[in-house]
C-alpha cells in the first residue's frame, strides 16, 4: 500500500474508534471515566495527522503513530486498573477509607466522580472497551509504522 492509503486507513480507524466511544457514551448511556477521555486524545492527534496525506512529511506520520500508540498504552493501563492489577488515578478509582473521620468520608463521598475507572461497564469476549481500544490502537500504530516505511 502507498503511504497515502496507509495514512487514510489509520486515520479512518481512529475516527471509527472515536465514533464508537461517542456511541457508547451518548446512545448507550455509558459516560466515560477520566482514563476513557485520556484514551481519546491520542486518536484526535492521529486524525489530525491525516493532513500528512496532503503534505507527506515523515514527522506527521510519526505524530499519527505517537497518537495511536499513546491511546494503546493508556488503554492497556486502563485494562490493568479494571482488572485490579494496579491502582488507577485516585480521582477515578476506589479509595481507602481507613483513618478518615466522618467529615472527611462525607467530603470524599460528596466529591466522588460518578464514573469509576476500575469498573467495567461493558465487555465483549471477556475484554472491556479499554482492552479493545488498546488492541485496536496498537493495530493502528502498526499501520502508522507501515506508512512510515512505505513509499509516497
Amino acid at each position: 500500500m502507498t503511504r497515502r492509503a496507509l495514512i487514510l486507513l489509520a486515520s479512518a480507524g481512529s475516527a471509527a474508534l472515536i465514533l464508537a466511544a461517542l456511541g457508547f457514551q451518548y446512545l448507550g448511556e455509558m459516560p466515560p471515566c477520566k482514563l476513557c477521555y485520556w484514551q481519546r486524545y491520542g486518536h484526535f492527534v492521529a486524525i489530525a495527522a491525516a493532513i500528512g496525506v496532503a503534505i507527506p512529511m515523515t514527522g506527521l506520520v510519526l505524530v499519527g503513530f505517537a497518537g495511536a500508540l499513546s491511546s494503546a498504552v493508556i488503554g492497556g493501563y486502563h485494562t490493568g486498573v479494571e482488572r485490579g492489577w494496579w491502582e488507577g488515578p485516585t480521582s477515578c478509582s476506589s479509595q481507602s477509607i481507613d483513618g478518615l473521620s466522618a467529615a472527611e468520608l462525607l467530603e470524599q463521598i460528596m466529591n466522588a466522580p460518578l464514573v469509576r475507572c476500575d469498573e467495567v461497564p461493558w465487555a465483549m469476549a471477556g475484554l472491556s472497551m479499554a482492552s479493545w481500544n488498546a488492541i485496536a490502537s496498537a493495530g493502528l500504530a502498526l499501520i502508522w509504522l507501515l506508512a512510515l516505511r512505505a513509499r509516497s
